[in-house]
């Protein structure tokens, strides 16, 4: 420990960044930040420099000002049977939470997914989007660029542009938004493993270089709140927003009853009052029970922003009668997720990606992320039925008062 540098970063000769500069690596850093915020407030920290990744990885890409980690207890659930188009097998499921009782539930959600056949999941749209927002010098020139941009010439040119900040990015589509003069712009990328928003933003740039050069207007914004990136909004559930996701799993009318203690016709009523009737007194973009929590759980396991999680519970549980069984179907309109970028090279979080098999990019370009998508949909969906068979029979109380929640 470089008790010097230290010294200085508790006086403010130094400031926390400069602890970077100042060491001799990047894990010595992180010590030499921590000791001086131990100093500065008086507090024990010595767990949180308990931790396995690499600083040098973290630092350079993950975390700025960094003093450790926090830890994450890590729960399995499954096996989980998944027939969709890109997972299909077996799966074990990675939940990070500190909630009692959510791994023993979507566990048993998994068991009555898989006696009942397994779940079936596809990814009907994948696409992340980016919405600048621009001020046109009037409203003849708002009309013109709205409508330009929908013309297969400009459409060239600006995907030539995207080309030129990425090698793996795609612009799909541009949808213009005209509010007076200001004119919105969203654009949407086909990101491939990626969650793409960094490679959204930098493209995006790229193309609003190239409209400020053709049209009479000004960059206000690269973000305009219509991309819509961490906030809760109806143009995603309406359009959709990265890996778009359909869940559902047909449970013989014998194994709702033996394993979940209620009948099909329990299921449908509960889900019908709570997350169809309930949500919409509520004036909810979330028509279901619970699926944040295992979104969130397996976001934090496999190394996904968690502020994602947001759009990833704007999400459709749907329970109806079939010739007497249970047909059960989650719908995800969006699910912004990736297999590289972001949190997915740390170490922990990288095992949990090789857990479920889809760890880095996937051959064809895209598919890792897919077949995460769909794991985590039908993960989402085993923890949405385990939770109505749950409440059809009066069991939650229960059942929280021995997981101890």
């Amino acid at each position: 420990m470089n008790e010097d540098i230290v010294k200085k970063l508790v006086s403010g000769e130094l400031k926390l960044h400069q602890a970077d500069d100042n060491a001799a690596s990047r894990r010595e850093a992180v010590d030499l930040r921590r000791e001086a915020i131990s100093r500065l407030t008086h507090t024990d920290l010595s767990n949180i420099g308990k931790y396995s990744f690499d600083p040098e990885v973290a630092t350079r890409k993950n975390v700025e000002n960094a003093i450790g980690a926090v830890q994450v207890p890590l729960g399995i659930a499954g096996p989980l049977r998944i027939n969709g188009d890109y997972a299909r097998g077996d799966f074990y499921i990675p939940l990070a939470t500190t909630e009692g009782a959510l791994v023993a539930s979507v566990n048993r959600g998994c068991s009555v997914c898989t006696q009942s056949g397994g779940v079936n999941v596809a990814v009907l749209q994948d696409e992340m989007t980016r919405a600048p927002v621009v001020k046109a010098g009037s409203l003849a020139e708002a009309r013109r660029l709205a409508e330009a941009v929908k013309t297969p010439e400009l459409m060239e040119e600006m995907r030539a542009a995207v080309r030129t900040t990425t090698r793996h990015g795609e612009l799909l589509r541009v949808d213009p938004y005209v509010v007076g003069r200001s004119v919105f712009l969203r654009l949407a990328f086909d990101t491939k493993d990626a969650m793409g928003m960094n490679m959204a933003t930098i493209a995006s740039d790229a193309v609003m270089r190239l409209l400020e050069k053709k049209f009479d207007l000004r960059l206000v914004a690269l973000s305009s709140n219509m991309c819509t990136d961490k906030k809760p909004a109806a143009i995603n559930v309406i359009e959709g927003r990265g890996r778009t996701t359909v869940a559902e799993v047909l449970v013989p009318r014998k194994v709702v009853i033996e394993r979940l203690k209620a009948t099909p016709e329990d299921l449908c009523e509960v889900n019908y009052r709570k997350n169809f009737l309930g949500s919409a007194r509520a004036v909810s973009f979330g028509f279901n029970a619970h699926v944040a929590n295992v979104v969130a759980a397996m976001y934090i396991a496999c190394g996904q922003d968690p502020a994602h999680v947001v759009e990833g519970s704007n999400a459709i549980t749907s329970a109806e009668l079939h010739d007497g069984d249970l047909l059960f179907t989650v719908s995800f309109p969006s699910l912004p997720l990736g297999t590289v970028g972001g949190g997915t090279g740390l170490a922990t979080q990288s095992e949990c990606l090789s857990l479920l098999g889809v760890r880095g990019g996937g051959d064809p370009p895209g598919s890792n992320a897919r077949k995460l998508a769909e794991i985590v949909a039908s993960a989402s969906l085993a923890g949405e039925l385990s939770l109505l068979g749950a409440l059809a029979s009066q069991d939650l109380a229960r059942a929280h008062a021995k997981y101890g929640r």
